[in-house]
Formats: C-alpha cells, sequence, structure tokens
C-alpha cells in the first residue's frame, strides 16, 4: 500500500493527527497526562521495534536507557539550568552513545543470550541510580524533582496542554524519521540482517556496524521518551525504571505488531490503559482479590495473543485484505453481470 496522498494509509494517519491535535483543546487534565504517557510510550516503542522487529535484535533492558534519558533530562534540567527543549536532545544523544557502545560487546551474542545481556542491563541500573555515592545528582532513593514548564510565546496553554503538545510533536518527528528510515535503503539492510545474516554479509551489507548503529538509534528512542517522561511527571526515580518497564516495552511491540511502527500506538495504548483496567476490575471482588490484577492482566494478554498472533496490526492488514477481495469480488460480479446484458439485448433484438 502506498503511501500517496490518495492512499488509505495516508488518510487514517491524518485522521489520527487531527484527532490528537484536537484531543488537548476537549479533554481534562487526567486525560492530558494520559495521552501525553501513551505518546511518549510510543516513541520508546518505536526505538525497541526498529531494534527487535526490523533487525532482530532483542532487548530487555530499554528500560535502562529510558531511566539515562530520564535523569539526564532532569540532572540537566535542575543541576544545570539548561531549558528542558534542549535537555532532551542532549539526554537523548547521551543514550545514543550508550546504546552504539553497548552495541559492540552485543555483536558477540544473538537471541536468548543477548535478551539476558540485556536483562542485567535492566536489572543494574536502578541499583547504580540509587548507589549513595550518586546521590548528589540522583537524588538517590528520593529522586529529583522537576517544574512542569510553561507554554512560551504568550501561548494561552495550560502546563498539562503543552506538554502534551510538546509530546505530540516529539512522537510525530520521530515516527516521521523512523518511516523514512525503515522504509529506505537502512531499513532493508536491518530487515536482510535479521532474515539472512549471511546473505546479507555476502551482498556487501555491514552486519557489525548496522547492528551497533540500529542499537544507538533505539536507545536514542528510548532516552527522548525517557526526557519527556521526567517533564512530563515533574519527577524521577530509580523505582520508576525497574524490570517491569523493560519488560513492558517489550510486551508492547509484540501487542502492536512486530516491525510495524504504525502498531506501537496500539502497544502504548495497552501498556497504558490495560493495567489500569485489570486494577478496576480487582477492586470489585473486594480486598480479597488484591492479587488478582496481574492474574486479568497475563489472562488478557493470552487472549490478545491468541486472537492476534502477528499483532493489532497485523490483524488490522488482514482485515483491510479480506475486505478489499470482497470489493474485488463485488465489482468483478458487477462488471460480468454488465458485460452479458447488453449482448443478451443484442441477440433477442438480432433474432427479431
Amino acid at each position: 500500500m502506498s503511501d500517496s496522498s490518495g492512499s488509505p494509509r495516508f488518510v487514517v494517519t491524518l485522521a489520527v493527527l487531527a484527532c490528537a491535535l484536537a484531543f488537548p483543546f476537549v479533554a481534562s487534565g487526567y486525560h492530558l497526562y494520559q495521552g501525553a504517557q501513551v505518546l511518549i510510550l510510543a516513541i520508546a516503542l518505536i526505538g525497541l521495534n526498529l531494534l527487535t522487529g526490523f533487525n532482530g535484535q532483542i532487548s530487555l533492558g530499554h528500560g535502562a536507557f529510558f531511566a539515562i534519558g530520564g535523569y539526564g533530562a532532569a540532572i540537566l534540567t535542575v543541576k544545570f539550568g539548561v531549558p528542558y527543549w534542549a535537555a532532551i536532545p542532549i539526554a537523548s544523544l547521551v543514550c545514543f552513545g550508550a546504546g552504539f557502545l553497548f552495541g559492540f560487546p552485543a555483536l558477540r551474542f544473538g537471541g536468548l543470550y543477548l535478551a539476558l545481556a540485556t536483562f542485567a542491563l535492566a536489572v543494574a541500573t536502578p541499583q547504580i541510580l540509587s548507589y549513595k555515592g550518586f546521590d548528589a545528582w540522583t537524588g538517590g532513593s528520593q529522586g529529583v524533582l522537576l517544574a512542569k514548564p510553561q507554554a512560551p510565546f504568550g501561548l494561552t496553554l495550560n502546563a498539562d496542554q503543552w506538554i502534551y503538545l510538546v509530546c505530540l510533536l516529539w512522537a510525530a518527528a520521530l515516527y516521521w524519521a523512523a518511516r523514512n528510515l525503515a522504509t529506505g535503503r537502512i531499513g532493508r539492510a536491518l530487515i536482510a540482517i535479521r532474515d539472512q545474516p549471511i546473505a546479507a554479509e555476502t551482498m556487501g551489507v555491514n552486519a557489525a556496524l548496522y547492528k551497533t548503529a540500529c542499537f544507538g538509534v533505539s536507545a536514542l528512542y528510548a532516552g527522548v521518551a525517557g526526557g519527556l517522561s521526567a517533564i512530563a511527571v515533574g519527577f524521577v526515580s530509580p523505582e520508576s525504571f525497574g524490570l517491569p518497564l523493560s519488560l513492558s516495552f517489550l510486551v508492547g511491540i509484540v501487542i502492536g505488531g512486530l516491525a510495524s511502527l504504525g502498531g506501537v500506538l496500539f502497544g502504548a495504548l495497552f501498556i497504558e490503559f490495560v493495567p489500569n483496567l485489570a486494577d478496576q476490575l480487582s477492586v470489585n471482588f473486594g480486598e480479597s482479590a488484591k492479587a488478582l490484577p496481574g492474574a486479568i492482566y497475563g489472562l488478557l494478554l493470552i487472549l490478545i495473543m491468541a486472537a492476534m498472533p502477528t499483532g493489532v496490526a497485523g490483524a488490522l492488514r488482514a482485515a483491510m485484505r479480506f475486505a478489499e477481495r470482497i470489493a474485488s469480488t463485488g465489482k468483478a460480479v458487477q462488471v460480468e453481470g454488465g458485460s452479458l446484458n447488453p449482448t443478451e439485448t443484442t441477440g433477442k433484438q438480432g433474432g427479431t
């Protein structure tokens, strides 16, 4: 399906963007916060999908890069007085460097071994952030408080509206960049390395460079998301970046659909709202059901994977193909019926 101005994908993208732009002017402050969190999660999922979906490198440690971006933006803003709009890019570049460097030893691993290496990274990061020797920078277990930014240039927007729009701008720009990367020569090289690494190297693809660079770009996306999260929440602490965060990122790209950039929105919605839904359902069972949220969450995850094994994006693509087949069949019947009628009429006229 092409990306031309008349394609369904382009129309859907414009419709989603229009709804996203209108949302801050009709939603409450709490719903704006939730919307900003969905956009932030979507940014992190785009980066992880580039790494895992397109390049085949499984990462269970992207919460660590999310934490680096969050703490980097917080420290630059609070300790050095750097404005938030500059702190986020700087922190994301630090994440790119960290991801690129981590990509070199990751070249020696693959599959489950790489997953375990990144798992160790996710486990170690909160412990490092809470280390007493870094208290002067990270605030230890107490974390770092940030002031929410106000809208500039005299815009009549409150802080929640402005933060949401900032997150939307970042999400749109990074989605556009990832779309161009994935559909171009680099994206084809990443997919070739994922599917046929030996053949890709035979064709002259520098697998080591592409894999390390992809790790760095993926970490950059996570860093941007972490910096935006710090600004949106106004607080960072080691407990916010534990192993469950990294696991939720992996769940998000699987739910949305591997190697589907548009599907990350569904994955972000799942991460943001399904745990809350599980909590609300468990409340109906009283105090004896304190352990039910996890069970309900797991059951919903199993049901979604059973119904949509290729993720939401894959299910939507299958539904669109089915609708196109039905439409083409209907058109064929109409054309066949239209061609027969004149012939029959002519035959009758000739007989008379």
